[in-house]
């Protein structure tokens, strides 16, 4: 009895060995002979009964504090894990960050074993859903009969069809309602251009390889993985040595190239093959190759779509007339040497992305078209929650913008079009947030950034970054360059002062020489600064010499001639607003948010796709592999086929049934069957996915219906009751019986039927 109630408090999730001590409870054994001996087990029963029904409640009590604190321990976590990135930032080191780094440990702890008391309620079934997106090839294992390659993913036809379809909305969405400039730049970009965007500095980290067998490792997880293996395996290590090795863990991605290298030696940390590692190295993660034969002009494989368009940005501004604000856009692959790929499509090597870079005044952010979407309603994660409660608010475009929790309109309305988007494609609303970067985060050039985090069964996970870039980008190129990415915009007539160098420059160039070039462009530039100009001179005059680029020049060899002209325009160096949209990662939440299991058959799983979005809108099932069906047969696929309607035929000898599950795993929307009378009627069936309802249609109209229906110009419900439902109730007689199974509703006959009665005539 006591076995049979553990395991029911068991299957509730409450744990016995924690909340109830079968040895507070005294079983005293009775003679056989005493009449009280039944009475004293049911009363220990009891007691126990009673003591385990108060314990789940307190347990269930501890678990609904838990998930009302559950927000306060993330955000505990959030803030301690920002102090810990700002003293890196700040190269601190030491004790200090030593410290810091055990808080931040301790209080993910907390946070995990917090988590452990929640049980969720999501119904999502993980095996069901992996099982389906291989077996039906929505993704598969690139060269996969070699053994594959991590972080390379091949899309089979269903998810192809379907990326195609998102990437086709995105560009209706964006591009052609905001009139935005589309380009297709390449894929490989020259050194020069990431070295001056900051890609080839910060894409790195350090690396070791097997000097026997040229294997590489990241070296700071090879690190914290022999740490908690040596603790492991020596089990009689003082407190004080388990300090000194947990201390070392916890700084692991902190340590310089040699101070890693340092505590690798000593600690005689081999691969994992046994042999010798290398010195770590830095590893930049993007690909790097040569351009050309010759072998010395060096490119990578972009991490970004975004530079191309920053670089073409003065051919862009003349195309389109010289007027800003406009947008540009790009859709096209990214690559990321990821270290340690995983979790799928979420962290892959190669991945597609769509890019928008709108140009805009930096002190003129407002957008013409915010008020369509003022009352669009966000759920945001702002940092100072994230840093205080931990909890999202619901706010409208317009208040988050009023109160400046969203910086500017442009941006704000980006956002919201990014929502609207991601309904349209299916996303389920209840699971995408906006949340803000930290102070810690963000770049320090950047304004505002904001990442639409959609809910997996990973996690929130970043699909779209929304960021502010301010001049940033186009700024570097152009003093990387000498070419001005400036704009110009009309303004009222009025006086406008302008300065040129006409100092000494035979002295510059007795002074300087070979850097004398330099100096008078970097003089000449300034020129156009004139805070930055009278401030220079501000130090001329104070000290008779001032430095500038690196170059000191002295008080006698500059001079400015100053004029005043009346201008009608400004000039300035536009802000970018940059929506960065993942699509590996929307196509994979997308496939999560869209799948289920029926409750009456769970072995057969359905995707539940929008229309607009489905990988084929219709199925096309005869009942019959007879030739007579044939002829209609592809007169109704190629009226399908002239009006665009993407079909999948299945003329398989299996039950009809089982054709309808195999359209519901790939996300089929509408299913036609054409059926022994269909030949003398010309009327087919015409079946919904997720209802399971049927029409009955004449074969002249399916290929209108199907086609509105698959633009989501109509909806089912319209066509249900433009045309009568059918079902197998209407037709009923005293010798049938209705059955209904996971794919659809049908008659059979009430009484088994005696075969041996049966007679056929030749």
């Amino acid at each position: 009895e006591f076995e049979n109630i553990a395991a029911k408090m068991s299957h509730a999730s409450v744990k016995l060995s924690k909340t109830v001590r079968f040895e507070t409870f005294s079983l005293t054994r009775c003679d056989s002979n005493e009449k009280s001996n039944d009475n004293s087990v049911e009363n220990v029963k009891r007691d126990f009964i009673s003591e385990a029904k108060r314990t789940e409640l307190e347990d269930s009590s501890n678990i609904s504090q838990a998930e009302n604190d559950i927000d306060s321990l993330m955000a505990s976590v959030t803030r301690q894990g920002s102090v810990v990135r700002q003293l890196k930032k700040d190269g601190i080191g030491g004790e200090k960050l030593a410290n810091e780094i055990e808080k931040l440990q301790q209080s993910k702890a907390v946070l995990a074993a917090a988590q452990l008391k929640i049980t969720t309620n999501d119904s999502f079934d993980r095996k069901a859903f992996d099982d389906t997106i291989l077996r039906r090839m929505f993704v598969v294992p690139s060269f996969e009969i070699y053994g594959g390659v991590a972080g390379l993913f091949d899309l089979g036809p269903p998810a192809c069809a379907i990326k195609a379809n998102i990437v086709d909305l995105w560009r209706k969405h964006f591009i052609l309602h905001e009139n935005m400039l589309e380009m297709e730049c390449t894929n490989l970009t020259p050194s020069v251009v990431l070295k001056t965007s900051g890609h080839v500095d910060k894409f790195s980290d350090l690396m070791v390889k097997d000097l026997l067998t040229g294997e590489p490792f990241r070296a700071d997880k090879l690190l914290e993985d022999f740490v908690d293996n040596f603790i492991e395996q020596n089990p009689l290590l003082s407190k004080e040595e388990v300090n000194e090795l947990r201390l070392i863990q916890r700084q692991a991605d902190a340590f310089s190239p040699e101070e890693l290298g340092s505590i690798l030696k000593k600690y005689n940390i081999r691969s994992n093959a046994g042999n010798e590692l290398s010195d770590p190295f830095p590893f930049n993660l993007m690909f790097k190759t040569t351009i050309g034969p010759e072998g010395e002009n060096i490119g990578y494989l972009r991490p970004e779509t975004a530079q191309g368009l920053f670089v073409n940005f003065r051919r862009l501004l003349e195309y389109n007339a010289g007027k800003v604000p406009f947008a540009a856009a790009q859709i096209g692959l990214g690559f990321r040497n990821e270290i340690s790929p995983k979790n799928g499509l979420l962290r892959v090597r190669e991945f597609c992305m769509a890019e928008i870079e709108h140009f805009v005044h930096p002190q003129q952010k407002n957008h013409p078209n915010f008020k369509s979407i003022e009352n669009k309603v966000l759920v945001l994660f702002c940092r100072e929650d994230q840093l205080g409660s931990g909890r999202t608010k619901s706010l409208t475009v317009a208040e988050a913008v009023n109160h400046s929790l969203i910086n500017n309109q442009t941006l704000g309305y980006f956002m919201a079009r990014t929502q609207l988007f991601l309904e349209k494609v299916g996303m389920n609303p209840e699971k995408m947030r906006f949340r803000q970067h930290l102070a810690t985060e963000m770049a320090h050039y950047a304004a505002d950034c904001w990442d639409m985090e959609i809910k997996t069964s990973f996690g929130w996970v970043e699909c779209v970054g929304h960021a502010d870039r301010a001049c940033y980008d186009l700024k570097v190129h152009a003093e990387k360059t000498n070419v001005p990415n400036i704009a110009a915009t009309l303004t009222e007539p009025h006086l406008e002062t302008f300065y040129k160098f006409s100092g000494d420059k035979k002295k510059i160039g007795t002074t300087f020489k070979a850097d004398q070039k330099l100096v008078i462009s970097a003089l000449e530039e300034l020129a156009n600064d004139h805070s930055a100009l009278e401030e220079f001179e501000w130090k001329l005059d104070e000290n008779g010499k001032a430095e500038l680029k690196g170059f000191l020049l002295e008080r006698d060899a500059i001079q400015w001639k100053k004029t005043q002209k009346v201008v009608q325009e400004e000039k300035f160096v536009p802000s970018v607003i940059e929506p960065s949209f993942g699509i590996g990662r929307i196509l994979y939440a997308l496939l999560e948010h869209s799948f289920y299991t029926r409750n009456d058959d769970e072995k057969r799983g359905v995707f539940r796709f929008k229309a607009l979005v489905a990988p084929v809108k219709c199925a096309v099932f005869p009942l019959s592999a007879n030739e007579s069906f044939e002829p209609l047969i592809q007169q109704i696929t190629q009226i399908l086929t002239e009006a665009n309607v993407s079909m999948r035929c299945d003329t398989s000898g299996v039950s009809v049934g089982r054709r309808y599950a195999r359209a519901d795993e790939l996300g089929i929307p509408f299913a036609i069957t054409i059926d022994f009378d269909s030949l003398s009627d010309q009327m087919v069936t015409l079946r919904e996915r997720d209802s399971k309802s049927q029409i009955r249609i004449s074969v002249n109209e399916i290929a209108s219906v199907v086609s509105s229906l698959a633009v989501q110009s109509t909806s089912w419900t319209y066509i249900s009751q433009k045309y009568k439902l059918i079902g197998c109730s209407e037709t009923i007689s005293n010798k049938t019986k209705v059955e209904e199974n996971f794919s659809f509703t049908f008659c059979r006959p009430k009484d088994e039927i005696n075969t041996s009665e049966l007679k056929f005539s030749s």
